[in-house]
């Protein structure tokens, strides 16, 4: 659970101000300014108020918390600083306000005037719903519901995206290698911009002198860049530095790229890398999220297993391989150890005691500290719990009676199926999820149905194999959101070692349903 009082800041309000909290984010030259939204959804804030990024209408600092009443019952869902600084704040609803230094017109209004309060941005964002903001030191980046990017201010490095190198008075939207690519995420260094497509492509523009583009050289880029260095794996997460970048794939793989003055790239040295390398590489347990921002050159990571590692500027010192912590979360390493120690997202602090039951089911599939059994598949373990496989799968059920001995193990052996298969298959009875790649989803809309379907991780090569596993463990939905995908790709599937390897009966259970699903897509 996140701790707010890490940060000092924090340690100015009362306990039962701090319990009312909800989200909050500290930012600033010192980690000196803070803003929070409480549980009734009103906005405070206090600290410095350095050019009026406070928003409180006037520039006066402030220890006492101030109520900003314009945006009073608006829930946020994305927040970001610029070290300019300015603040960007989306709405559940869509909307976008800024505030603070506007020196290079990063408010979006059209005037270089310093916003003293929240103004709505609206030129160019009408009808559009912004759910993602990011702020580089004097620009922004808006990311709308339908995946376009917007963005505006400061635009020396063609970090705007625009072709040119001139300011950026109001949104524009950022095309060129972007036309008709869909973004879910977007990410600011100090003058550059990134953006992770759909398809897990990355892109990036701005400036690139110290490489964080990852584009293979030093040059600026005034449009979108693709990372060629990444083609062939899907990121679904990137986070900029002050001049350096990382990014995390399906596969919990981690790459970065840039600035490495002071380790920031987790390399085991100081030089700057112009392409993504891929670092983290002999840990056994995959990562699952990344963590840095542009006021500073400090890394981190958390595994799967709950491990917080952090790398890079450490309090004056230069961490040059990821060291492992004590911590729980990624926020509290800049919270003790970043310079300056400011928040590298909009922190929530929704508390494990109000996730859904099926939130808390996912949370903990495949964790060490709370599980009761562990399988072993190609030498790696998946840490399960007895109950939940019992209550979610007929076999499992039969398995762990008394008299089985498998009841009695506490690691059992599967050698079946590979690691990738397997673990699909385990993780689909905990949350209802089986991995697909988008383009295979669109042709066929029932697979949504049985199944939430997220993004990738079914394929050609495993479906077969993830299918038998089903029939296996009589997982009816999985069976037949896995058979469907076979059909549609019944020619290339029927081509792979796993189809002639598997067992016979189950072939000829699994060929006597094609026509009550309809014809296969041509491969």
């Amino acid at each position: 659970m996140v701790d707010v009082e890490k940060w000092p800041l924090f340690t100015l309000l009362g306990a039962q101000v701090v319990s009312r909290i909800r989200q909050a984010c500290v930012f600033g030259t010192s980690a000196n300014e803070a803003i929070y939204i409480t549980q009734d959804d009103e906005v405070l804030v206090f600290g410095l108020n350095c050019s009026n990024c406070l928003g409180t209408g006037d520039s006066q600092s402030t220890m006492v918390p101030k109520k900003l009443d314009f945006l009073q019952g608006k829930k946020v869902v994305s927040l970001s600083y610029g070290s300019g600084p300015h603040i960007l704040l989306a709405t559940e609803g869509g909307e976008l306000f800024a505030w603070g230094h506007n020196g290079y017109s990063q408010l979006g209004n059209g005037t270089t005037n310093q916003g003293v309060s929240p103004i709505l941005v609206s030129t160019n964002l009408q009808n559009k719903k912004i759910t993602q903001v990011a702020c580089g030191s004097h620009h922004s980046l808006a990311l709308t519901h339908d995946g376009e990017v917007f963005a505006w201010g400061y635009n020396n490095c063609g970090q705007v995206g625009s072709g040119a190198t001139a300011n950026q008075p109001t949104p524009r939207r950022v095309t060129n290698c972007l036309q008709g690519k869909v973004v879910m995420g977007i990410a600011c260094g100090q003058t550059s911009s990134m953006a992770v497509l759909d398809n897990g492509e990355v892109f990036g523009w701005g400036y690139n002198g110290n490489g964080q583009l990852g584009v293979g050289n030093n040059g600026n880029q005034l449009t979108p860049c693709r990372l060629a260095a990444l083609q062939g794996l899907c990121v679904l997460q990137i986070a900029s530095g002050f001049a350096h970048s990382l990014a995390l794939t399906d596969e919990g793989l981690l790459y970065a790229w840039g600035a490495n003055t002071y380790g920031q790239l987790g390399t085991g040295n100081k030089s700057n890398q112009l392409s993504p390398v891929h670092i983290m590489a002999e840990k056994e347990s995959r990562i699952v999220e990344i963590a840095a921002c542009h006021s500073t050159h400090t890394s981190a990571c958390k595994t799967q297993s709950g491990q917080v590692y952090m790398w890079g500027q450490c309090r004056g010192q230069s961490i040059v391989l990821p060291h492992l912590t004590h911590f729980s979360c990624t926020d509290d390493v800049f919270a003790c150890f970043a310079t300056p120690s400011v928040m590298w997202r909009l922190l929530s602090m929704e508390h494990d005691d109000f996730l859904t039951v099926a939130q808390s089911l996912r949370k903990e599939f495949d964790s060490p500290e709370t599980a009761d059994l562990k399988f072993s598949v190609d030498g790696k373990y998946i840490h399960v719990h007895k109950a939940v496989l019992k209550i979610r799968c007929e076999h499992f059920r039969s398995m762990f009676q008394s008299h089985w001995t498998e009841d009695m193990k506490e690691v059992i052996e599967i050698d079946q199926f590979s690691y990738p298969v397997y673990r699909s298959f385990l993780e689909f009875l905990y949350t209802d999820n089986v991995d697909l790649p988008p383009e295979d989803a669109i042709g066929d809309p029932s697979i949504g149905k049985p199944l939430c379907v997220r993004t990738r991780g079914i394929t050609v090569e495993n479906a077969f194999s993830l299918l038998s596993a089903a029939v296996r463990y009589d997982a009816e939905d999985l069976e037949e959101f896995c058979f469907k995908f076979c059909v549609n790709h019944l020619t290339e599937v029927t081509q792979t070692a796993a189809f002639w390897q598997i067992d016979g009966n189950m072939l000829k259970s699994s060929s006597a349903e094609p026509a009550a699903v309809g014809p296969s897509k041509t491969d």
